[in-house]
């Protein structure tokens, strides 16, 4: 019964969804719309909040740092060590069940620990086991690898309880709201949330594998490694290129700076500093500047689908905030519906669901926190709602519905050279099992933690 459901999602996603760029294309539509009949605003005014600098322009910086995501991972994952470390581990893989237990547990971990580290080793680990065990179903292998990206948001890199539990906090209408990491991150139900996913979802993962009869294994030409390139250095240019002390000097300046940056920050991981290690560890283990800028040419197409589409996204974006003259906008009036029929129980079952919606057509943390908080932390406030459990309900809102929108695969697919249509059938199981545990865990917080 489980496999026929199973196999309907994966047959229908992959008739009926289209590419992730005329998805984004549709949601664009279906979100201009919406903005016209809930805010009442007219056709001029959302197309110059679709296509202002707040608007379709508004990602350009998170698109080159997810542009960067990709392309430095992949390019530090080519050198030859790399390989190696990622083989030992997918070596543990023997059979198609331990290729996905394998898989779905250490990219779980890996995203927890910091999202876009997460991504990435889950998407480069997925193609090495793929390497090794050649009768697993690879989309599954790959739906297995993105599917630990479901709980990023309720770990260390999670930047709505980070942001919560700095000194500033968050300020709103001149109330500052504060939550330390204890009562978000490392409060017991949340772990008790993302232990149980981390234990149990590897599971669900391999009960979807299809029978013999309808696996996808992977295409080869995927797996085929580029022979080891060799350099002729013959003319001063060349041993410029090539040259060790501008290799160590490279070198030394980025590790000075990110030691640094953990002396004076913490233990602070965002995207910056995340690229900034993926960078200079690809400069270190290539061991050569040209072998690096190579190895950076490389793994550059694959970051295509990025560039085109996130200004899009940023688009819809733009169409969901923009505000009418009253100050109602789209996803204000979404976030406001389910704050007005909650109580002191269901208010965080209810904004996870709210934020689950949201974060379809607004697929950023940050942009999700500046729509939803204003609404749900005054709320929570008259409710008698702690901030940590209201907090932590947009957080995984946020991180919940990531597994049925391309916006946060493309990275992976990239790496995978698959479509979203190949990987989002399975997932649509990863959100059910997951939205039960979500919502189970909101009500056992509100009922065993309140207060």
């Amino acid at each position: 019964m489980f496999k026929k459901f199973t196999n309907g999602c994966v047959r229908i996603v992959n008739r009926w969804l289209p590419d992730p760029f005329l998805f984004a294309i549709i949601l664009t539509i279906v979100v201009f719309i919406a903005a016209m009949i809930g805010t009442q605003q007219g056709p001029v005014a959302l197309v110059n909040a679709w296509g202002n600098s707040k608007g379709f322009w508004g990602l350009l910086s998170f698109s080159m740092q997810m542009a960067l995501v990709l392309v430095l991972g992949s390019a530090m994952a080519s050198a030859k060590i790399c390989k190696r470390a990622l083989g030992a581990i997918a070596s543990l893989a023997k059979d198609k069940k331990s290729a996905i237990l394998i898989t779905t547990f250490v990219s779980t971990i890996c995203c927890w620990l910091n999202w876009g580290f997460g991504l990435i080793a889950g998407a480069l680990l997925a193609k090495e086991v793929a390497r090794r065990v050649r009768d697993v179903d690879y989309p599954l292998l790959i739906a297995s690898a993105y599917s630990g990206f479901v709980i990023w948001h309720a770990g260390l890199s999670g930047s709505i309880p980070l942001q919560m539990g700095a000194e500033t906090g968050t300020e709103i209408l001149g109330v500052v709201y504060r939550a330390p990491t204890s009562t978000t991150i490392f409060h017991p139900m949340n772990l008790l949330m993302v232990a149980v996913i981390l234990l149990v979802m590897p599971l669900v993962n391999y009960a979807m594998h299809p029978d013999t009869a309808h696996t996808i294994t992977v295409d080869p030409s995927l797996l085929v490694e580029d022979e080891e390139r060799t350099y002729a250095i013959d003319t001063p240019a060349e041993r410029i290129e090539h040259n060790k002390v501008l290799w160590f000097i490279t070198l030394v300046l980025g590790f000075a700076y990110i030691v640094y940056h953990f002396a004076t920050k913490g233990f602070n991981l965002d995207l910056n500093i995340v690229n900034m290690i993926f960078m200079f560890l690809g400069i270190l283990l290539h061991g050569d500047l040209r072998r690096y800028v190579d190895a950076i040419a490389d793994a550059a197409g694959g970051a295509a689908g990025i560039l085109l589409q996130f200004p899009f996204y940023a688009g819809i974006m733009g169409l969901m905030v923009a505000e009418n003259q009253l100050g109602v906008s789209l996803a204000g009036i979404i976030a406001d519906f389910f704050t007005n029929i909650s109580n002191n129980v269901t208010f965080p079952v209810l904004t996870f669901l709210s934020a689950g919606i949201i974060n379809f057509f607004v697929p950023s943390g940050g942009g999700q926190w500046a729509v939803q908080a204003p609404i749900v932390m005054p709320a929570a406030t008259e409710m008698g709602v702690e901030y940590g459990r209201a907090a932590m309900a947009i957080a995984w809102g946020d991180q919940w519905t990531n597994m049925i929108q391309p916006f946060w695969a493309l990275p992976a697919l990239g790496i995978a050279g698959l479509k979203a249509r190949n990987i989002m059938g399975y997932l649509v199981i990863v959100l059910i099992f997951t939205g039960v545990v979500a919502c189970l865990g909101f009500l056992g917080w509100g009922l065993f933690f309140h207060g």
